[in-house]
């Protein structure tokens, strides 16, 4: 049984969706939206501009990066190279997200760690590659931004763009264009939003599987606990994806950990007692999220 069943994307249709995920989820609606947080001093209002602005700048092996920044402190950096979201800094300068220390910024190999985007296929619950090929593409950036709704704050944030190469259209017969907002608040909230369009000029329908694949920074595993996916049934991959109901009070790890929690509510918490740190994760329309520690 499929832990992620495919969306179908009819022609001209946009399916929005946002991020800051746990571990993974894969999108099988059309809608989401979602924000990660960390307890940061609150502060009063900050004025800021209307447009933050953003630093575009050559990162590792010379491959072009965004780096965003707010007036707190806080700030993301982001890669062209697969639209991949490598670090996020908290107000303090503390990285919030793991970087595994043997990533290899160098196509074709897709960046370890930060936050992956898995399109068009999530894990390999399909004919192509692991995870798809939209890791593994380089993004361009959108110019011409469609602006946040009227009386949001303001936002540092870049609007990336991928469309389908002619080598892509080889191995998955579909065009489409997927837009991808990376927004970061006064605040220091990150928020990937997600909207990806049918572009088939004969009107074909098609499917997809999709995930936000995050690597969150965390102290010693034992000093962490996930709370709000108590009573979930999951899918454990270390048992042939045999289906379980979540006994505990919240999940704790204390061996090898690979599950896909089914039908997860809009808001769960990662608590790291160690660091003294909760990410706080919000989400609309990803329903299911697997947690994973081997």
């Amino acid at each position: 049984m499929s832990s992620t069943p495919p969306t179908t994307m009819p022609p001209a249709s946009t399916a929005p969706a946002a991020v800051a995920v746990p571990a993974t989820a894969a999108a099988t609606t059309t809608t989401t939206t979602t924000t990660a947080t960390t307890p940061s001093g609150a502060g009063p209002a900050v004025t800021a501009p209307e447009r933050v602005p953003v630093e575009r700048s050559k990162g590792i092996n010379g491959l072009d990066k965004i780096v965003l920044r707010e007036v707190r402190g806080s700030s993301a950096e982001v890669y062209l190279y697969g639209g991949h979201v490598t670090s996020w800094k908290n107000d303090h300068g503390e990285e919030l997200l793991f970087l595994s220390s043997k990533a290899i910024f160098k196509p074709p190999k897709a960046i370890r760690g930060g936050i992956p985007i898995c399109f068009p296929q999530f894990s390999n619950l399909g004919s192509l590659e692991q995870h798809g090929f939209a890791r593994n593409r380089f993004w361009t950036i959108d110019t011409d931004p469609p602006p946040f709704p009227t009386g949001t704050p303001p936002k540092a944030f870049v609007d990336l763009i991928l469309k389908p190469t002619d080598e892509d259209l080889k191995i998955w017969s579909h065009s489409f264009e997927f837009r991808l907002r990376i927004s970061l608040s006064p605040a220091g909230d990150l928020m990937l939003t997600s909207r990806i369009r049918n572009t088939n000029s004969d009107g074909k329908p098609f499917t997809f599987t999709f995930a936000y694949h995050t690597y969150f920074s965390v102290s010693d595993i034992s000093e962490v606990r996930v709370e709000g996916l108590e009573t979930l049934d999951y899918l454990d991959n270390l048992q042939n994806k045999e289906r379980f109901t979540e006994q505990g009070d919240a999940i704790t790890f204390e061996s090898e950990v690979d599950k896909i929690y089914l039908g997860t509510p809009t808001k769960i918490a990662i608590l790291d007692h160690e660091k003294k740190r909760t990410f706080v994760l919000r989400k609309d329309g990803l329903p299911d999220a697997e947690f994973v520690f081997l």
